[in-house]
């Protein structure tokens, strides 16, 4: 395969999972902002945009932290090159120009997902229909990964796009956990107080994690129980450990496929070393700020491997 091509593969599964993991946050954000007055409600914007990286640029073109002027900018500001609108239409060129390496039923979904979210975001999106047009972010970007898994032959495409998916859902998780928790946790003397309590709620919610989370700890909200499931539990399939398993799967077959090994597969190895042998309690006793830090780095540095090892190109 030419790097191009796996470039444009890995990179279109990339802003499809970006995109729906946006649509899950700003999801979960609202349903916070809701639940708190105005003041508060800012500070759960404010937390989403930091969430996201967009903080920065979003100040440059607004003075206040409203939900209709963060939904805006998040899903379809021009002001804003990382919106959803922006990844869809990058993943939809990303098809189309690697249209011979995929099938017909992913082209079709792709096409179809950013016209209809083309059509969506047409106008900004008011509160009323907020929900609306996170779950078609969310819908169109699983029919894709579904035409992906049900239509596509198990060959370097197929892992290209698996290892795409992976390494952005784990970068995903861990700055959630980062943010959502370290950051924005006013002191520690709120530790196990109600706010506490609802940001690991929001964690989870972000996530999509809530209900898988409470069939297995009924009754329990810590942050030790919570950062044990998103980040070591291998059964829940946006968890560190779940991404990193997947990923070294996918790392092995192009291995195989290609007959050799290269720098993403060391990188792949130093970054296990994370989380292979290790508990929660050793985490913490690191500092999970420390330890999401270090693993942030460790998915950068793999990504740059399989970029250098595949010879990728822009």
């Amino acid at each position: 395969m030419l790097g191009r091509v796996a470039n444009g593969i890995f990179w279109m599964y990339r802003y499809l999972e970006r995109a729906e993991n946006t649509a899950r946050l700003l999801a979960a954000g609202h349903r916070m902002a809701l639940t708190r007055g105005v003041d508060e409600a800012s500070e759960e914007w404010r937390s989403v945009l930091t969430t996201l990286g967009l903080r920065t640029g979003y100040d440059e073109h607004y003075d206040d932290y409203t939900g209709a002027h963060v939904c805006d900018f998040v899903l379809r500001s021009k002001n804003n090159p990382e919106s959803v609108l922006s990844m869809f239409e990058r993943a939809r060129t990303n098809a189309r120009a690697c249209r011979s390496a995929i099938t017909l039923e992913v082209w079709e979904a792709i096409n179809e997902g950013w016209m209809t979210l083309c059509d969506l975001l047409a106008r900004p999106v008011r509160e009323s229909n907020l929900n609306t047009a996170l779950g078609a972010i969310r819908r169109e970007s699983s029919l894709a990964r579904g035409a992906t898994h049900g239509s596509m032959l198990r060959n370097e495409t197929y892992s290209f796009a698996r290892a795409g998916t992976f390494l952005e859902r784990a970068d995903n998780t861990a700055r959630i956990l980062d943010v959502k928790y370290y950051l924005l946790l006013p002191s520690l003397a709120y530790v196990g107080t109600a706010l506490d309590t609802g940001q690991w709620d929001n964690v989870l919610r972000s996530l999509s994690a809530e209900r898988a989370y409470r069939w297995l700890n009924a009754g329990r909200m810590d942050a030790r129980s919570i950062a044990d499931f998103l980040i070591l539990d291998e059964r829940f399939p946006r968890s560190l450990a779940f991404c990193y398993s997947a990923m070294r799967e996918n790392l092995s077959a192009l291995s195989r496929l290609h007959g050799k090994e290269g720098s993403a597969h060391e990188a792949m190895r130093i970054a296990d070393q994370q989380l292979t042998g290790k508990s929660v309690e050793d985490i913490f006793d690191q500092g999970l700020h420390e330890f999401l830090l270090d693993f942030i780095g460790g998915n950068a540095s793999i990504a740059s491997a399989i970029a250098e090892d595949y010879r990728f190109v822009s």
